[in-house]
């Protein structure tokens, strides 16, 4: 059985964004249905490969209809695939996302998008203490060959409480932990995309190891669990 990603989800994606209304779409439900099954196995294989190397506890495939009830765009459809690979919680931080889209403009991302206000706390006295470890993972070559560095939100200056001439006030003054990684839609047809996409997301583990033992652990070092 193939596990990539099939040609025809593109294909149909481009159609759906030149005829994005419900007409058209009910019209060619049954179509997008067997693609939407074979990218959900697709999400369902990568979910396997993770599990050799980390706890996934649930993988989610977001739906195709768009909450548009507070958007100022009204298109009732989504013309992406998008899905969640979410850790064993609460001792597993973090997590990785999954986005299939055509126009070279699919991608994965991993890290920390909503940190609470007590983790984001807790992340910045980290860093305020001792930013040695999180700076030799951000400068780890195979971590730096996949990611690059984070992205995300930041403050302008310094969080309340924090001295804006701290040597870490880079990582302190931000408000996520992104990583994202782009694909062509060449790549993300190819038969080794998930394999690809598979490494990449075990080449952040550093990183969540780290973070984890931060977001459970006190300034002490002391296990809150």
């Amino acid at each position: 059985m193939s596990h990539s990603i099939p040609k025809e989800t593109f294909t149909f994606f481009k159609k759906l964004e030149k005829n994005n209304d419900r007409d058209w779409f009910n019209d060619h439900k049954l179509e997008f249905k067997g693609i939407e099954g074979k990218v959900k196995e697709a999400y369902n294989y990568l979910g396997e490969l993770m599990s050799a190397h980390d706890q996934i506890e649930k993988i989610k495939m977001f739906r195709i209809y768009r909450d548009v009830r507070f958007s100022k765009n009204k298109l009732p459809y989504k013309t992406h695939f998008g899905g969640s690979f979410a850790r064993k919680k609460p001792e597993l931080r973090g997590g990785y996302y999954l986005h299939i889209q055509p126009n070279d403009e699919s991608f994965i991302a991993t890290g920390f998008w909503d940190p609470s206000k007590e983790d984001l706390l807790r992340i910045r006295k980290e860093f305020e203490m001792d930013d040695s470890e999180i700076r030799a993972i951000l400068n780890n070559q195979t971590f730096k060959t996949t990611w690059g560095g984070f992205t995300g939100d930041e403050l302008k200056t310094a969080p309340k409480g924090f001295d804006k001439e701290h040597p870490s006030i880079d990582l302190i003054r931000r408000k996520q932990f992104i990583c994202v990684k782009k694909y062509t839609d060449q790549e993300v047809l190819a038969d080794d995309f998930l394999n690809n996409v598979n490494q990449a997301f075990k080449n952040v583990r550093p990183f969540f190891n780290y973070m984890s033992d931060v977001l459970t652990t006190n300034l002490n070092g002391e296990s809150l669990l």
